[in-house]
């Protein structure tokens, strides 16, 4: 009964500590117009990962240093960034508006930042079959490079409210033209803008469970070797 007392106390210590450190945190970053979405203690002694609109920063116990930039953990067999791998709760928020192509023995999830104008993104999709058979599901959020006021943008809108957007997709990577919608409510400067996060500059982008990010092309055998290599 004492051990579990004793513990019981530890505990609501540590968790009083982590609160007085929040809320130090939080108070720091306030003066500079920063709000924490999430606060949790980094891999590093004394650092703290703080998510926020605009990304992800590092700021001391104390709340008096900042820092800002990826950082990796190279104890793992291929470097590790840490820093993206804190903003896949981003991309979860995005899972209902996802175009999935999921494979019937699923060992690996990806998700695809696309654009239905970009030429390797269409290389890409012709082997999203070959990707399933592999055991990777393929999860697509959309990226249109030429902004999104412009015509292919609008038609991407239209695919991701079709009531087929698995065909819908394929059918327009083909070639074939695309049935316009409507007052179709989908919202891609949410996609973009959590792309750019993790820092896309362009498309095809193939972002893998752990927060890595993959620029360009891969065939499906490069892709499944990739996460098997992980």
């Amino acid at each position: 009964m004492k051990r579990i007392l004793l513990l019981a106390g530890l505990f609501a210590s540590f968790t009083s500590i982590a609160s007085v450190n929040d809320k130090t945190i939080e108070t720091a970053l306030k003066k500079y117009n920063m709000t924490a979405e999430s606060i949790k203690p980094s891999p590093i002694v004394g650092l703290n990962t703080v998510v926020t609109a605009n990304g992800v920063v590092y700021v001391t116990d104390d709340g008096k240093y900042l820092l800002e930039g990826p950082i990796y953990d190279i104890s793992t067999k291929t470097p590790t960034n840490i820093t993206n791998k804190s903003l896949m709760k981003k991309i979860d928020d995005l899972k209902d508006e996802m175009i999935v192509f999921k494979a019937p023995k699923e060992k690996y999830v990806v998700t695809v930042f696309t654009d239905i104008t970009c030429g390797y993104c269409k290389k890409l999709h012709s082997s999203v079959n070959e990707m399933n058979d592999k055991g990777i599901t393929v999860r697509y959020l959309a990226f249109p490079r030429q902004g999104l006021q412009h015509e292919s943008a609008k038609q991407m809108a239209s695919i991701w409210c079709n009531a087929l957007p698995q065909k819908a997709l394929t059918d327009a990577f083909k070639g074939e033209s695309v049935a316009m919608i409507d007052n179709c409510k989908i919202d891609f400067s949410r996609h973009m803008q959590v792309g750019k996060l993790f820092g896309l500059t362009g498309t095809p982008a193939i972002l893998l469970d752990d927060g890595q990010l993959i620029s360009g092309y891969l065939s499906a055998d490069a892709l499944a070797n990739a996460l098997d290599n992980k």
